[in-house]
């Protein structure tokens, strides 16, 4: 070890600089040490207690196309979308609904245009889980209606335009014979299936693959729409509240197992 010595000073001032100078660089190291093992020890502690607690990260997917609105699978795997707002029945109308697709409509005002991909080949138990996802993102769910009659028409029965025009947002001009569905119960169904969240209609429980976790049943009740969204995420540990929100009718909830 080499030291530097200030030959103005004694050696025993010298000594007693350097002395001075290692007693408090001592007192440091021991002060940083003392403050490490707090926080190795406050990190131990916060591990420890109330893990569940704990904000997990939640990590965005990319969305399919289709997730944008209501949507589900049916028993046939036949897709289903529906508006959200009268903006979407306008885009569902306009972008997605072709020729071979079926419109489902409930017969209330305030309903969301439902559509069926490739409805025209599908089977009775298709229809009628459409029929009842149509009712149940009607307004008869916000008025607390039990059920509600739904209509099913086809492409070429559905237009925007008369002979005095394009009718305005929200409006159709329907045409010939509908198939009806009578008194349709507005229930659902929601889940987590592959780290998807679903809402199908109850009427499609005993032909979909449900998963072998836990599968919610959503009834008309006293909850409101936000804190039923907070009891399903934490209820299915699904993060993402803002997307559930969005894919639930509006109005108050009821929610059991």
């Amino acid at each position: 070890m080499e030291l530097e010595l200030d030959y103005d000073m004694s050696a025993q001032d010298n000594a007693n600089f350097y002395y001075t100078k290692a007693k408090k660089l001592l007192q440091k190291k021991e002060g940083a040490s003392k403050a490490v093992d707090e926080m190795k020890e406050r990190l131990a502690a916060a591990k420890n207690s109330e893990p569940a607690a704990m904000k997990r990260i939640v990590v965005k997917r990319r969305l399919e196309w289709y997730e944008k609105f209501n949507w589900f699978f049916t028993s046939g795997g036949k897709l289903v979308i529906g508006g959200r707002d009268a903006q979407q029945n306008e885009m569902v109308n306009s972008r997605h609904f072709e020729s071979g697709d079926l419109f489902f409509h409930a017969d209330v005002h305030g309903a969301s245009v439902t559509v069926m991909k490739d409805g025209e080949s599908s089977g009775k138990a298709d229809r009628e889980e459409a029929a009842q996802f149509a009712a149940s993102f009607s307004r008869g769910w916000q008025e607390g209606l039990r059920s509600v009659d739904v209509y099913c028409m086809r492409r070429e029965q559905v237009s925007k335009s008369t002979e005095k025009g394009s009718l305005g947002t929200g409006s159709f001009l329907l045409s010939g014979e509908r198939e009806w569905y009578r008194n349709v119960p507005l229930l659902l169904l929601c889940f987590v299936k592959e780290s998807v969240f679903n809402i199908v209609p109850e009427r499609a429980a005993a032909s979909l693959e449900l998963p072998s976790t836990k599968v919610l049943r959503l009834a008309q009740g006293d909850k409101k729409k936000s804190d039923a969204a907070k009891l399903i995420s934490r209820l299915l540990e699904y993060d993402d509240v803002d997307y559930i929100m969005q894919h639930m009718p509006n109005g108050n909830f009821n929610i059991t197992e």
